[in-house]
């Protein structure tokens, strides 16, 4: 069995500029469309299933990505390089590396682009479905879209916020949010501007951004975030029938080792958990180790697992999983190999724990 190197790399995307909307959109913006064809493994000529397993893989991974493919079943990918034509390249090296003939692209992005299986997936429009002053609810476009009458549910991605001020909107979301959107889930970001972008402004803003997504026709709804963002999902839970599950995700909001903060991080966590009213709400909370925005990983612990019935509907905690670590390990590729299958599982009824 050959061993196959992936190419991978941090990618930062272009901020989206703020801006006061707030509507629902028209039916043609969001209009129904079938499962995209990228998802279909079976359709992939060639493959072992081996490289069936890896294609699987692939299609986890951030864009820009690229999954090429030789005449002779030999395969190559890459994803998340500094530029679409840095990450293709690195696809079809991979591929010949590893005795290819003839290879060339089987999938970019979200698209199959194999001569004679050609199929342009279904992707939004990045425009603003409701908004106000600070934040804007946007579907983002590298991910696949069905619209709320077709898609399984909505998926609202929230990113943290940066310690020195940075911009993080339009910030890709973390890998384990590919696992909801193949399995049929629309991908929206809750930008928010680094200027006023407070703690508890924010949760409002969140609530509301959540009730836009109800009000837009979506049956069943997911917040997740990181490290503030997931502070600010954990804060959805003050209002019952908001979101169907959360996934939070290094929750954090009071700095990073040697902030002043540190000093009433826990008793506001502790405030946070008190104000969970959600007794239908299934909730994932991952921890982990050697998080330099943990004041206290052992007393934290203890209050993410106060966080059960009949506060909330049931609780999966991943307390600092081996295979990762520090405040960013969501990103990493072993965590969603591992856990991510498990999230949507369990966000959806179909499992209690992770193995």
């Amino acid at each position: 069995m050959l061993y196959r190197i992936v190419s991978c790399a941090l990618l930062g995307a272009a901020a989206l500029a703020a801006t006061a909307f707030a509507r629902v959109p028209e039916p043609a913006s969001i209009a129904a469309t079938p499962p995209a064809a990228v998802l279909d493994v079976a359709a992939v000529p060639n493959l072992s299933p081996d490289g069936r397993a890896d294609y699987r893989r692939f299609l986890l991974q951030a864009t820009p990505r690229a999954f090429a493919l030789g005449t002779n079943g030999s395969w190559g990918w890459a994803a998340a390089l500094e530029s679409p034509a840095a990450t293709e390249a690195r696809a079809l090296e991979i591929c010949r590396h590893w005795g290819g003939v003839d290879c060339r692209l089987y999938a970019r992005d979200l698209d199959v682009v194999w001569p004679g299986l050609e199929s342009a997936a279904p992707r939004p429009a990045e425009i603003p479905l409701a908004g106000g002053p600070g934040w804007n609810l946007v579907p983002d476009a590298r991910f696949l879209w069905q619209g709320p009458r077709e898609a399984k549910g909505a998926y609202l991605w929230a990113h943290g916020r940066a310690a020195g001020g940075q911009d993080s909107r339009g910030t890709q979301p973390q890998p384990h949010v590919r696992v909801f959107n193949n399995a049929g889930y629309d991908v929206l970001r809750f930008d928010r501007a680094p200027e006023t972008d407070e703690t508890d402004a924010a949760a409002e803003w969140m609530r509301e951004a959540l009730r836009s997504l109800r009000a837009q026709g979506y049956q069943r709804v997911v917040v997740g975030g990181q490290s503030r963002g997931a502070w600010n999902a954990l804060q959805a839970l003050a209002a019952p029938g908001l979101a169907d599950g959360v996934v939070a995700v290094a929750p954090a909001a009071h700095g990073a080792t040697g902030s002043p903060a540190w000093a009433w991080a826990l008793d506001d966590l502790r405030r946070v958990v008190a104000s969970a009213r959600s007794p239908e709400t299934r909730v994932v909370v991952v921890n982990f180790a050697r998080d330099e925005f943990d004041p206290d990983p052992e007393r934290r612990a203890g209050i993410f697992r106060a966080l059960t019935a009949p506060r909330v509907g049931a609780l999966l905690f991943l307390d600092r999983p081996p295979e990762v670590s520090g405040h960013g390990g969501g990103a990493d590729s072993r965590f969603v190999q591992r856990y991510g299958t498990c999230l949507l599982d369990f966000v959806e009824g179909r499992a209690r724990a992770c193995p």
